[in-house]
């Protein structure tokens, strides 16, 4: 049934994820960096929707390797304090995204040094004409379809700069086998799939995702928006704790809304043990008013591989909500429109 809905064959884009990663790591090992940047003392990553969730997953995977300061920045500028000691690390999917183009020309300005991630447009040709390094990624995908090509370069480009020591290449292969094993089961139309299974329970829903801040969190952000784009639904998502200290209140007044609502709960053995009380404290409050709640824990040997797993269990999740929903996966109507009036009015 779901080539009838999958045009644009997203199907495909998902199941070649753990093929991405080796591609991507090919380009990382390529990278050859031409200037100098061993005075870098913090790194800020410019970029939007699926070139942004590279960065925040960077911040994840090297949590502990990372020893200066790392943001991933959102918006047309960047931080104040950033200066000739920072690395600005432009990501554009597209080349042309207008926040990432602001936000080059005001670290130019800002006199950080820069990198680019990007397929080409504009953003490829004031690298370039700036004497920037940069790294050239593979066209012809959806932003959200290549995050593979946007976390792994940005790892191999830290490392390379020397801000790093990356184990990634210690667990990268053990994460890609049992993607390779696990897409198997998630690309299948039936209820042997415990995704599509999940998918018949949230599609016609506004799914709100719960995580840890201190594990989970960033797959909830990429969840949420995967649902968003792919699936053309409503989705949002908080943290334990912050969301015990405000929106757990809010799960009071308007409860006729309740039942078009559901929770989703990302768990993870890294989860503290505090985290894993509240939840449960959480759990049994929202089930005392009847709320949908569904958990999705992934097993793994290392938290690398679980968190790789969530990204994928995640987008084949918002795939089959897509097609339950009689809906092609891939365009974003929304935001070509968007974009189309915005360039009306430069």
């Amino acid at each position: 049934m779901f080539k009838k809905y999958d045009q644009e064959n997203m199907f495909q884009s998902i199941w070649n994820f753990p093929n991405n990663l080796k591609d991507a790591i090919v380009i990382g090992n390529k990278i050859n960096l031409k200037n100098d940047y061993a005075h870098i003392q913090n790194i800020v990553v410019a970029g939007m929707g699926g070139s942004a969730i590279g960065g925040d997953i960077v911040s994840v995977l090297e949590n502990s390797n990372i020893k200066i300061p790392y943001v991933v920045c959102r918006d047309y500028s960047i931080p104040e304090w950033v200066n000739s000691q920072s690395l600005v690390i432009c990501s554009s999917y597209s080349g042309n995204t207008e926040e990432t183009i602001s936000a080059f020309h005001k670290s130019i300005k800002s006199g950080a040094s820069i990198c680019g991630i990007t397929t080409g447009g504009e953003l490829l040709k004031l690298l370039k004409k700036n004497e920037k390094d940069f790294i050239k990624i593979p066209s012809g995908l959806q932003p959200r379809a290549a995050v593979a090509f946007s976390f792994i370069p940005i790892i191999k480009l830290i490392e390379k700069v020397g801000i790093i020591q990356s184990d990634l290449d210690s667990w990268i292969g053990n994460s890609i086998t049992n993607l390779e094993k696990n897409r198997v089961v998630y690309s299948n139309e039936g209820n042997e799939n415990p995704v599509y299974e999940l998918a018949h329970k949230i599609y016609k829903k506004i799914p709100i995702i719960y995580s840890n801040t201190s594990s989970m969190r960033i797959n909830a952000v990429r969840l949420k928006g995967q649902i968003n784009e792919n699936g053309k639904m409503l989705a949002y998502n908080n943290e334990l704790p912050e969301l015990n200290h405000n929106e757990i209140v809010g799960w009071k007044n308007n409860s006729e809304f309740f039942k078009f609502l559901c929770v989703l709960w990302l768990e993870d053995d890294r989860d503290s043990g505090r985290i894993k009380i509240r939840k449960n404290i959480t759990e049994k409050i929202l089930n005392e008013i009847n709320v949908p709640q569904y958990s999705i824990k992934i097993i793994g040997k290392t938290f690398q591989e679980r968190f790789l797993h969530m990204i994928n269990y995640g987008d084949w999740l918002s795939f089959w909500c897509a097609i339950l929903n009689e809906t092609d996966p891939s365009p974003v109507e929304k935001i070509v429109r968007l974009k189309n009036e915005l360039s009306k009015k430069n």
